[in-house]
């Protein structure tokens, strides 16, 4: 099952559900996030909650995304209360992009392996644990609260100081915490971890910078487990027309690391099952556009889609001028 958020032609927040073409209203005036936390409390999986809630008219999603009517799938009443993080090198053809990115300068040899690299070959060789075990832990970082987050055909609005503005096609996880702490899985949607490549290419220690960007994610969050292999297109257009476009991959069998391990090594924190939050943590990507020396701008348009996943995330740029020379932001003292 698919599941969406949209505004109706009243204005008013609705569930949307489908297992094929056709979509429905799910009967009731609850979020998704409402949804979801209702089906923790029960013990009850989200997609019997939705069916025992029956369905309403049909919806044309289509025409919903022509007229900005699609929200994010998942939301929380307090954006502070919703958390975008992610992982990298998670994804067996990431490494040679990172690697090229985070080069050493220092004049060493090249046989010697750059962080990038070794923390790759960590995950390669640790990253899949049985079951019962914990494996290595993966590279973390940290995009923003759900102020951060641009719903389906927004625009990602790149900040004045930043280098770059790239798009980064990913699957991401979608997670509630119940009133226990207990963290449960919703679902899994494309995203789009929108980062600044050149700001991580001055030196990786400056990743957790470029990290801190707006993100988008959805349409649509697929109920149920993860297909093991995601086959997907990442594409730009400037003006109408197709700049770019590439494959990419994902799903376990293409990943170094096990979802199971990305997820334990997210929540195994305190700070991370605090009840009644949200968490959407992005998995990695190993194909980026910056990789091709692609350069964006004000205007272009990210397209990221893959069959399992329905609608198509789609988003614009906005790239924002520096028009005076930057200044420090001033804390006022009290």
């Amino acid at each position: 099952m698919l599941v969406s958020q949209i505004k109706d032609r009243n204005g008013q927040t609705r569930v949307v559900a489908r297992d094929g073409t056709e979509a429905y209203f799910v009967n009731g005036d609850q979020s998704l996030y409402e949804l979801a936390l209702a089906s923790a409390r029960a013990g009850a999986k989200l997609e019997d909650k939705i069916e025992s809630l029956g369905f309403g008219e049909a919806v044309d999603l289509n025409l919903a995304y022509e007229e900005d009517r699609i929200l994010s799938p998942i939301t929380h009443p307090d954006p502070a209360h919703m958390h975008l993080t992610g992982t990298g090198l998670t994804h067996l053809g990431s490494a040679s992009t990172r690697n090229e990115m985070h080069k050493k300068l220092d004049g060493e040899g090249e046989d010697k392996l750059t962080d990038s690299m070794k923390m790759f070959q960590m995950g390669l060789e640790g990253g899949k644990p049985t079951a019962g075990e914990c494996g290595v832990q993966p590279e973390w970082f940290y995009k923003g609260n759900g102020t951060m987050a641009v719903a389906p055909g927004g625009t990602l609005v790149s900040p004045e100081f930043a280098q770059d503005g790239g798009e980064e096609p990913e699957i991401a996880g979608i997670y509630v915490i119940d009133e226990n702490g207990q963290p449960f899985r919703v679902g899994f949607a494309l995203s789009n971890e929108f980062s600044d490549h050149v700001t991580e290419r001055v030196n990786y220690l400056f990743l957790a910078h470029s990290k801190l960007r707006p993100a988008a994610f959805g349409p649509e969050i697929l109920l149920g487990d993860l297909p093991t292999d995601i086959r997907g297109t990442s594409q730009i257009s400037r003006a109408g027309e197709c700049i770019w476009k590439k494959p990419f991959l994902s799903g376990e069998s293409n990943m170094s690391h096990s979802i199971a391990n990305l997820e334990h090594h997210h929540f195994k924190y305190d700070v991370f099952r605090q009840p009644g939050d949200v968490h959407v943590h992005m998995f990695g990507t190993a194909t980026l556009s910056f990789a091709d020396n692609i350069r964006t701008q004000s205007g272009d348009v990210f397209e990221i889609e893959a069959p399992q996943f329905g609608l198509p995330l789609r988003n614009s740029l906005e790239q924002v001028d520096a028009v005076k020379p930057q200044r420090p932001v001033s804390v006022s003292v009290l």
